[in-house]
């Protein structure tokens, strides 16, 4: 059977055997025949390009893939039309400048879809092309994802101000792709600043807070070197045929890094108020502030009604309802004064009447309610007849803790009880934390506190033996929220794993100074962080590691307040740096492991692994190449028809 496969190869790569059924695909790309302009054609005065193409083609997403520099304010028409693309500027041109339209990967052939590949016109407006490229990255700084859809452009660094980012347009444009890449084309000789933007209003400036940005502090000039590339061909799969070596025209800089963020958002705005439960009213802030609202009841005496609930930063404030009597009003009337920012940026008082409805009105909770009891009733009346054990009473409805971590913690855990109204009443002697001893339990010492800045959450700190079982207990009614609904007794066993369970990490740092504040975040497979560790001399140690594959991020703790922060374009602060270690680190159970990690040794591009990288490169186009399947198909069709062997 060997020599059919060598006669099927020979038959594939001929170009037509008889006449079987079937034909051939087109899988060349469209091709440009000429353009009205010219293509790289000067002293251009026409707002409008056509380009003739040798075959049907389609252009797809034009609004976002189709780029055009410099930026055009007024909204271009650019339509496909049969063989042709028409582009119809309507701004007015500007003298002696070079436009570049980029259509990227948005043109393909109408029949089969093969994609033409990037695809730039040039054309200027004075007497010469101007042919400088800057390219580059643009990441997400937190997290160094890379940021799709981002423009990035440039302005002359003559008569240049931080202002001018928020006045005046980009005078040469891209877009990122979903690598974040970006690559500025038709940049003439000169200096320049870079800026990204997230353009949100469409005026390429930097005009709003909420608007994610990056900039570079120093100016770059772009120019281009003669460089060398290495072109590989493969024999097959696993030999490679020949390595050719290729000179090629380099332009520069092309590998710039722009970590881009939001401002903090400063000004104060209500979003929203809600009700969703009846037993608390929800106020939702753009920004927090220690001046919480103060609310007046219209239409119920609001004088201690309220016990208030704010979230870490102030920007969310919920006002639970003491009384049930106000909880069972369905319409609550509410006057709140509240701080705001005004038009000249500075917080002035604001009064708003709201009317707090809940999501469920009263007559309807109650009439679930009682359809609860009806059913209860029924079960009950069932069992009954059956002869089965059954309940003449319905029992208590109860105060339900939530106690997190459950079953399984670790050494360096806490254990955290949250209720889910706030508690009115509480009973520390009711509360039992018992060890486990050679099969006899024993009151272990512990430290309960409520979380700071909650007033529904409580901590239980202890001395977590390894490989010791635990018994939380709690009375019944040692708690009571502010409804009156107590505790029932709860029992939570807990299990602190042995040593051989564990992994201990160690991270070497290097390429930051020994004395520079680092926090290392452990990561799991999802990217989620798992652990947190402030570096001491390079060093940071992580203990008690469940066996896994994990990953690890770091960032230049630079006010030393245990969090990254952004940055502020406007007071020119960079946000704090964020690293990624480009590899996975696996832990084992009972071994201790090592990592060595110089923070600056890879560009910031290229540090996030993979694995957790959520934003994905841009499926590239590819021409399909349906005729070497379709010349295997013919190909066993004709030895079949000629021999009578069966393939």
């Amino acid at each position: 059977m060997g020599w059919l496969w060598v006669f099927l190869l020979i038959l594939s790569s001929c170009a037509r055997m008889g006449n079987p059924d079937g034909g051939w695909f087109d899988d060349t790309p469209p091709r440009v025949l000429y353009s009205t302009p010219a293509d790289r054609g000067t002293n251009i005065k026409t707002k409008r390009i056509t380009i003739y193409f040798n075959e049907y083609i389609k252009l797809e997403d034009a609004q976002n893939k189709v780029i055009i520099s410099p930026p055009q304010l007024e909204m271009p028409d650019i339509k496909a039309a049969g063989k042709k693309i028409i582009v119809t500027l309507r701004d007015t041109l500007k003298d002696n400048t070079t436009y570049t339209i980029d259509f990227s990967d948005a043109i393909s052939d109408n029949n089969e879809g093969n994609p033409m590949g990037n695809y730039t016109f040039t054309f200027s407006t004075g007497n010469q092309i101007d042919t400088l490229q800057v390219a580059g990255y643009t990441l997400d700084a937190s997290n160094l994802e890379p940021i799709k859809g981002m423009l990035v452009g440039l302005y002359p660094d003559s008569n240049f101000v931080d202002s001018t980012f928020h006045k005046i347009p980009l005078t040469r444009v891209s877009r990122t792709n979903g690598s974040g890449f970006f690559s500025i084309k038709g940049v003439a000789p000169g200096r320049y600043f870079v800026r990204a933007l997230q353009d949100n209003d469409g005026d390429f400036v930097y005009g709003q807070k909420s608007e994610v940005l990056g900039f570079v502090n120093d100016t770059i000039i772009p120019s281009t070197t003669y460089a060398t590339r290495q072109d590989t061909t493969w024999r097959d799969s696993l030999h490679i045929d020949k390595i050719v070596r290729t000179q090629y025209l380099r332009y520069l800089p092309d590998e710039l890094a722009l970590l881009c963020f939001q401002a903090p958002q400063t000004d104060r705005y209500l979003i929203k108020t809600e009700r969703k439960e009846a037993e608390r009213i929800g106020f939702f802030f753009s920004y927090g502030n220690d001046s919480l609202p103060v609310l007046r009841g219209l239409n119920f005496d609001s004088d201690s009604a309220f016990i208030v609930e704010a979230s870490e930063k102030k920007d969310t404030v919920y006002y639970w309802l003491r009384d049930t009597a106000l909880v069972n009003l369905d319409t609550l009337q509410i006057e709140a004064t509240y701080l705001m920012t005004d038009s000249t940026g500075l917080l002035v008082s604001k009064t708003d009447t709201i009317e707090a409805m809940p999501k469920t009105s009263y007559a309807k909770r109650l009439k679930e309610k009682q359809k609860a009891i009806e059913q209860w009733e029924k079960e009950q009346e069932k069992k009954k007849k059956k002869g089965d054990p059954y309940d003449s009473i319905m029992p208590r409805e109860y105060l339900k803790l939530k106690v997190s971590p459950s079953g399984s913690i670790d050494p360096d855990m806490m254990v955290t009880l949250e209720s889910p109204t706030p508690i009115a009443r509480l009973d520390t002697a009711g509360i039992h934390l018992y060890s486990k001893v050679d099969s006899l339990w024993y009151e272990a010492k512990y430290v309960f506190r409520q979380r700071a800045g909650s007033i529904r959450q409580y901590e239980i700190l202890a001395d977590w033996k390894l490989d010791t079982e635990y018994s939380l207990e709690i009375d019944s009614a040692a708690l009571a929220d502010i409804y009156g609904l107590e505790m029932n007794t709860l029992k939570q066993g807990l299990k602190v794993k042995k040593e051989d369970d564990y992994a201990t990490l160690q991270v070497n740092l290097s390429g930051v100074s020994a004395d520079t504040a680092v926090v290392v975040h452990l990561l799991n497979s999802q990217g989620a962080m798992v652990k947190q560790v402030k570096a001491s001399a390079g060093e940071a140690m992580f203990y008690y590691v469940t066996p896994g594959t994990y990953y690890l991020r770091a960032f230049i703790d630079a006010n030393g307040n245990g969090l990254w922060d952004t940055g502020d374009y406007d007071e020119d602060r960079q946000p704090e740096d964020m690293y990624y270690y480009n590899q996975e680190v696996k832990c084992e159970a009972k071994w201790d492991r090592q990592c060595d990690w110089n923070v600056i040794a890879r560009r910031r591009f290229e540090q996030k692994p993979g694995a957790i990288t959520k934003q994905k490169a841009d499926k590239e186009k590819k021409l399909q190449n349906r005729n070497a399947k379709r010349a295997q198909e013919l190909g066993k069709e004709y030895i079949q028809k000629t021999t009578g062997v069966r393939l």
